[in-house]
């Protein structure tokens, strides 16, 4: 800078300028919001908004000179500013994002040739991530597939789409593939599971990206958020938007009771009712280990929620009283039930013991203490029964449409089928067994059961919950059933094996009161359809309520007794009840 330029900038015009020029810089840098970019996954156009504002603020230190003072320095003052902030703004936020970058573990059981499957916004994210993740060194993406002809034979950060998803094996083993990643987070599940089953036969390890809701909740999508592919993935349920705030007015600052609060179903429900700030939430089993297991993670979870954690049995009539009397729950949610067929086949009076003298015993208290609402959890095998667990539940139905005739609380009752992941299901089961090297049992190879996640099924449970006048059967809509070998086959596949080759299937035979198939309705009922399309109600069939309290008299004066026939007792009141003697 030539002497004569110098000098004609006062020492007034200079303290002004440096008070003026980061003012200017800040407010220009927060209107193209640099301020809002995550730099960690910052790109070409993030840059750009800083060469933007770094302009824009030299030329108005420019005209702010010009206009106050009538005087203007050389040009190469303002170029020499706007190039020395560019270049310290720059290098300052590229280290963030390369010490971010730096510290990022990744998805570590990334390795070797990926494929992405998806070629949209998610796919080109995942890519530039890979790239840039110095964790991943090991990684290199070979190819993209997209079913969009009119991206065929483009790129992304130079990898080539190279096809569609007709062409996953054929590129799989051309670019010796090992890892395939699939992001497309808005695929329907149908059409997900049938690409996914095209990447299982390629035996390349899978990965996929989150759905659409859980790509919506997240900040942002990158390879840390990659996870495996799980069984609810290749069952073709569309995923679900788990969004229950219309549901927080009949829970919100109220007590709610959930009773077998530790098992699956029960426990699931605490997480739910717990986002909705009830006044106070009370878990009640029988069973310590899992009562302790949910009240320690709702203490973390929702540091801020009042929880009681009380251990006490259904069938206790006065441990029960005293629980009501003391609390006076708003809503009861009762989950707490024996499920296990086979068991309870063996044990027919302890299922009529727990499941319907413990209903029974629980609505009692709901009535006497004006409890609002009694949600009752069934089953589609209380349908057309061929088993005493389901012959129960069938009970346990009529005894809340029995309460609701006679009380002021609203009692309901809502039946879904399988839940995936449950305590006792078949997929716990089989997981056991394929990590011990099968064989994998399956009852029959026709075997069919309609599967729902538990969240999915819980949301519904307290939608319906919250629509409930009294009275209603609520009916899940289940989707499609599904082939218990089909489970299985998929299982093995998941966990790297191959059916029937590396883990054997065995098939046993139905066991006793097992059916090849469940319903969700009785004949007789029909669907009366709700605003929610996963949610309708049956029609209650009508029942004399004077032969249902006698046959409960008289099992409960038997149940002690081994050698009573229960059965027989339960086919009077459960016409639809088969059992074989």
């Amino acid at each position: 800078m030539c002497s004569n330029e110098i000098d004609q900038i006062t020492f007034k015009q200079t303290l002004v300028n440096a008070i003026a020029y980061p003012l200017i810089l800040f407010v220009l840098l927060y209107i193209f919001k640099v301020y809002n970019i995550i730099w960690r996954y910052a790109r070409l156009n993030d840059y750009f908004r800083i060469f933007v504002s770094v302009v824009c603020a030299c030329m108005a230190l420019f005209f702010m000179n010009r206009v106050s003072y009538g005087q203007k320095p050389g040009g190469f003052v303002y170029v020499v500013l706007c190039m020395f902030t560019i270049v310290l703004i720059t290098l300052s936020r590229a280290h963030l994002k390369y010490r971010f970058s730096d510290n990022d573990n990744g998805n570590e059981n990334l390795f070797g040739n990926i494929m992405v499957i998806g070629g949209g916004s998610a796919g080109s994210t995942i890519i530039n991530d890979i790239f840039e993740n110095k964790r991943l060194k090991n990684c290199e993406v070979k190819c993209v597939i997209d079913d969009d002809l009119k991206k065929a034979g483009q790129y992304i950060s130079g990898v080539q789409i190279a096809g569609t998803t007709t062409d996953i094996i054929r590129c799989a083993d051309k670019y010796k593939i090992d890892t395939i990643i699939f992001a497309i987070p808005t695929c329907p599940n149908d059409r997900k599971s049938l690409i996914l089953e095209m990447c299982q036969k390629t035996g390349c390890k899978i990965k996929i990206v989150p759905s659409i809701y859980q790509f919506l909740s997240d900040e942002t999508l990158n390879v840390s958020s990659v996870r495996e592919v799980e069984i609810e993935d290749l069952l073709g349920r569309e995923p679900f938007d788990k969004d229950i705030n219309d549901v927080g007015d009949y829970i919100a600052d109220k007590t709610a009771l959930v009773t077998g609060g530790g098992g699956s179903i029960g426990s699931e429900l605490c997480r739910q009712i717990a986002e909705q700030n009830p006044k106070l939430l009370i878990i009640l089993d029988i069973y310590e280990n899992s009562a302790y297991d949910i009240q320690n993670e709702l203490k973390h979870d929702y540091p801020e929620l009042n929880l009681i954690t009380l251990i006490a049995s259904v069938r206790d009539s006065k441990r029960m009283d005293y629980i009501f009397s003391q609390y006076k729950p708003d809503i009861v949610f009762h989950a707490a039930a024996h499920k296990h067929v086979p068991l309870m086949e063996e044990n027919p009076n302890e299922a009529i013991k727990n499941n319907v003298f413990g209903t029974y015993k629980t609505a009692l208290c709901a009535s006497k203490y004006n409890v609002h609402k009694f949600v009752l959890i069934s089953t589609d095998k209380a349908v057309n029964p061929t088993n005493i667990m389901g012959a129960s539940k069938r009970i346990c139905e009529m005894i809340v449409q029995m309460f609701n005739h006679r009380s002021n609380t609203d009692f309901v009752a809502v039946r879904f089928g399988n839940v995936l992941g449950s305590n006792g299901s078949v997929i716990p089961l089989f997981k056991k067994q394929i990590s011990e090297g099968g064989p994998v049992t399956v009852t029959d190879p026709n075997i069919i059961r309609y599967f729902m996640t538990i969240p999915e099924a819980v949301s519904l449970v307290l939608k319906a919950g919250s629509t409930a006048k009294g009275g209603e059967i609520f009916v899940l809509d289940m989707g499609k059933p599904v082939k218990i070998v089909d489970l299985a086959e998929k299982l093995i596949q998941l966990s790297g094996f191959k059916p029937y080759v590396d883990i054997p299937i065995e098939f046993t035979g139905l066991r006793p009161g097992e059916k090849l198939y469940e319903e969700m309705l009785m004949s007789e009922e029909g669907l009366q359809k709700t605003d929610n399309n996963l949610i309708y109600i049956g029609k209650p069939i009508e029942f004399d309520e004077k032969k249902l309290e006698d046959a409960l008299t008289l099992m409960k004066d038997n149940m002690y007794n081994d050698d009573f026939n229960i059965k027989a007792v339960i086919k009077e009141i459960v016409p639809t009840y088969s059992y074989t003697k």
